[in-house]
């Protein structure tokens, strides 16, 4: 799937910065990007800002950076990464429902930065949040919905790999629903 530059939605366009350490370990900008975003149908953008393949993460010679660009550029990186993160931001337009019930194989924090979102739960249970508000999502059947009907809203989440969920001798997989095909292979901005 391909990204683009292109802002979607009517929010503050998203730039990204990296810092580095130069020769003597000094702090520096290694990067300032623009948002690459992928649209996933006419009103939901995912924004891939980052991501690590391991937990710690390696960022001596800039290894994490190299490894992130490599993920990208092989179109492999999905929503979670198996032992690892992934930092992205996703845009709903207005009464969007995205992506559908979904779970990922992941612990997963959501800050609602823009916007009111619904938190919805295959049990049944809503939450509508505003910005500020966080989620700690546990590898949970769920799904979010723009309950506005004029304005756009905004989530940055970090997703971590987890191991395994089951539940009850149940093993719990990923469920990416409807949106299987959409979601698997999620590209993202690149330094």
């Amino acid at each position: 799937m391909s990204s683009s530059t292109e802002q979607y939605s009517t929010l503050r366009p998203v730039t990204r910065h990296i810092t580095t350490n130069d020769p003597t370990g000094t702090a520096q900008i290694h990067a300032s990007t623009p948002g690459q975003w992928q649209r996933i149908g006419p009103h939901l953008a995912i924004n891939t800002i980052y991501s690590t393949s391991t937990s710690p993460p390696s960022l001596t010679d800039n290894t994490d950076i190299t490894t992130h660009e490599q993920a990208i550029s092989s179109g492999t990186l999905g929503l979670a990464q198996p032992h690892g993160t992934v930092c992205s931001i996703v845009e709903l337009g207005p009464g969007n429902t995205a992506p559908h019930m979904h779970r990922t194989q992941s612990l997963d924090y959501g800050v609602v930065v823009a916007g009111e979102v619904e938190l919805l739960l295959d049990g049944g249970e809503k939450r509508v949040l505003g910005a500020g508000d966080v989620v700690v999502q546990r590898a949970t059947m769920h799904a979010w919905r723009n309950p506005s009907e004029t304005e756009w809203a905004r989530m940055m989440f970090v997703l971590v790999g987890c191991e395994k969920l089951v539940v009850w001798g149940k093993e719990m997989g990923q469920d990416l629903g409807s949106k299987e095909k959409e979601l698997t292979h999620i590209s993202g901005s690149t330094s």
